[in-house]
């Protein structure tokens, strides 16, 4: 199992391979999902690359973040630079760039990064699919459902051990964006789990404030379940945090054990929430999860102590063995061997008779094996020295630096890859016509008469709400009004026999198509004959990923609501495109129910709000499997804005009601046909006309 490191800087980096890592991550250009970190330029990219690779440590490129059609290009040339460069693999978390990746860099390895949200078996195999070689799970997994992916997985899998815990399933997180304008999808989230929030007047407390995870007891497990990486997060931390972690993570993996009780006091004074949390990974959700970074005691000894190993030191060393043969008549043959079966050999001058004292085996292998100084440790030493020979000894080491720079070149060299141009492809045609009005319900009890006599083009529910209430959807079907179901955004693999008895029920009243919001659950809509329709949860943002997405068998996708209006309008339509165009706009989905976490019980059914330190209110509302879904404050409000939505080249625009009553789905209904005078107390434009960091 392979420990993977962040590197935010150069010095992070040489601090990472110093303590034992395997691998690093790091970030080159501003396409990552830490564009406030350091990060790295070309040269530097070159260099930390050969550094790594000289001593056997493999470096992976993120670039795991949206990237807009005019971004494209460049994110794809800083993949291509970095594939030159040595790069080990890439981390994507935009479909659009995997796309372009196949095309551009066929040879460069292609990881699916968290932000993915990859978090079942079906998710893995279809990024398998799309040509992927490793998928980093979400951090939301328990051991058992990370044992299930790992033992019928086609890929490799990599998962998250230590470092910040994020209150929403990564990818899915648009608070920071939505409230802010800094998104975390584009690598600049700001945060706002961390502040004080409230359930009643006052933001008195920090529900959605996660531990640090840390899983440090539980690396053999990890290894045992056939998990290929266990990966730190930290590229915001300084390097002697990550020296620090790496080294504790590293040692006690190579040397068959869990860290000591004084390694994990290392961890914890290095950085912590008030302790750490493996409540995901043990199914032991809850309150005790939950912590700030409080003022304490700054470790300088601790902190002074690992800049000082890894300002001087090399690290574990790269394991070599030598080969001598000393014989009469014979040039003097050196050569040594890595551990992936690279060789390097030399010869040199022939050995004469000796006139006084004759060379032995014991000091020659002496000499080879003096390789202070380098990234090298001798783990076994074999050679042939007969007797009555002169070897000067300079000239052994000679040779030993000899085959040693010939390795290193070796070790250095950079791969063969191919690598083409960035070509845009095809362009598609916008739709002509006014776009189609679609109401996207919550709730059964917001399918009434009245909604279904205003004859939208289409009605979407929960597929737990059309299974619990097949008769209304097959009135509103006789009535002449199409109905879809709505997948959850998040469904475990133990979760899936559920789902499908849900979708079952819905075929049966008539629906025949599903939106779906995330990778995993293709698979099933196909097997049960669904049509796909792509939800906001697949994060389409540029023209490359819609056409992904029709590849894959998508008949309409919802475009992010990242995305400015003028963008919307600009993308390539391979197939139809929808928009939400009002409601309140899910802000995080989160595996720790933060209403239970509050009032120790379930209490779904109530009205529960979430309070920010400036009075604001967020609904908080039930998601399928007992999750939480967190709301807007304020809702989306374009029905006066139609000259611009209806020149976007749309084939639907969707309203998204949640907290409405019936009666206020019909008034947003008609207000979007221009009828009425319907408008909220609060809303907002979103993000459609400004820019999104």
């Amino acid at each position: 199992m392979e420990i993977l490191s962040p590197a935010g800087s150069p010095e992070a980096l040489r601090a990472a391979v110093c303590a034992g890592a395997d691998a690093v991550y790091l970030g080159f250009g501003q396409f990552n999902a830490r564009r406030g970190a350091k990060n790295f330029t070309r040269d530097e990219f070159a260099a930390g690359v050969a550094h790594c690779h000289l001593r056997g440590v493999k470096v992976y490129l993120t670039l795991n973040t949206l990237c807009s059609d005019r971004e494209m290009a460049q994110a794809v040339d800083c993949a291509v630079q970095a594939s030159q460069l040595g790069a080990d693999a890439v981390l994507v978390q935009d479909m659009g760039l995997v796309r372009a990746l196949r095309q551009c860099a066929p040879d460069l390895p292609v990881h699916a990064s968290t932000q993915m949200s990859l978090h079942s078996l079906d998710g893995v195999k279809q990024a398998a699919d799309l040509g992927v070689t490793r998928a980093v799970l979400a951090r939301e997994l328990s051991r058992r459902d990370i044992a299930y992916i790992c033992e019928r997985s086609p890929i490799e899998i990599e998962v998250f051990v230590h470092g910040a815990l994020c209150m929403c399933y990564s990818g899915q997180c648009f608070m920071s964006s939505v409230i802010g304008g800094r998104s975390g999808n584009r690598g600049m989230c700001a945060q706002p789990c961390r502040l004080p929030y409230g359930w009643g007047d006052w933001a008195d407390g920090h529900p959605l404030s996660l531990k640090d995870m840390s899983l440090a007891g539980r690396l053999k497990e990890l290894r045992d379940m056939g998990v290929a990486s266990a990966k730190i997060e930290g590229r915001m931390k300084r390097p002697e945090y990550v020296y620090i972690v790496t080294k504790v993570y590293a040692d006690a993996l190579r040397e068959g054990r869990e860290p000591t009780a004084g390694e994990l006091s290392q961890l914890e004074q290095a950085f912590s929430r008030q302790g750490f949390t493996d409540g995901y990974f043990t199914e032991r959700k809850g309150p005790d999860m939950f912590g700030v970074r409080e003022e304490a005691k700054n470790p300088r000894e601790l902190f002074a102590q690992a800049k000082a190993a890894y300002s001087k030191g090399e690290g574990p060393g790269v394991p070599v063995k030598f080969y001598a043969m000393v014989r009469p008549g014979e040039p003097i043959q050196v050569g040594v061997e890595d551990g992936e079966g690279r060789v390097a050999t030399a010869a040199g001058a022939v050995p004469e008779a000796a006139r006084r004292r004759a060379a032995t085996r014991a000091e020659v292998e002496g000499q080879l094996t003096k390789t202070g100084g380098t990234p090298y440790r001798v783990a076994d030493v074999r050679s042939l020295v007969q007797d009555g020979l002169a070897v000067p000894l300079s000239a052994v080491n000679a040779l030993r630096r000899q085959v040693l720079d010939d390795l290193s070149r070796q070790r250095t060299a950079l791969p063969q890859r191919r690598h083409s141009p960035y070509k845009l492809g095809a362009r598609y045609e916008d739709y002509r016509e006014e776009p189609d009005l679609y109401v996207s319900l919550r709730r059964a009890g917001q399918l009434t008469f009245e909604l279904t006599k205003a004859k939208p083009a289409l009605i979407t529910l929960p597929s737990e709400e059309i299974a619990a209430h097949p008769e209304d959807v097959e009135a509103a079907i006789r009535r002449g009004v199409p109905v879809a179901a709505v997948l959850p955004r998040i469904c475990f693999d133990r979760e899936l026999p559920r789902l499908r008895e849900e979708l079952a029920a819905c075929k049966e009243a008539g629906v025949t198509d599903a939106y779906v919001g995330n990778l995993g659950l293709v698979p099933l809509c196909k097997e049960l004959g669904l049509g796909l329709r792509g939800d906001f949860g697949l994060q389409v943002f540029n023209s490359q990923g819609v056409k992904e997405y029709k590849r894959l068998g998508f008949q309409s996708l919802t475009a992010s609501f990242e995305l400015k209006l003028a963008q919307i309008r600009d993308l390539s339509k391979a197939v139809n495109l929808e928009m939400i165009a009002y409601g309140r706009l899910p802000l995080m989905i989160t595996e720790n129910c933060a209403v239970k976490n509050q009032s120790g019980k379930c209490v779904c059914s109530n009205v529960n709000l979430l309070t920010d330190r400036k009075g604001v209110r967020f609904p908080v509302e039930r998601a399928w499997g007992c999750r939480n879904e967190i709301l807007n404050a304020n809702k989306v409000f374009l029905a006066d804005k139609a000259q611009d939505w209806k020149k976007a080249g749309l084939r639907a625009v969707r309203l998204l009601f949640t907290t409405e009553n019936g009666v206020e789905c019909v008034q947003v209904l008609e207000a979007y046909r221009g009828k009425g005078n319907y408008v909220p107390n609060n809303f907002t434009r979103g993000l459609y006309y400004r820019d999104v960091e």
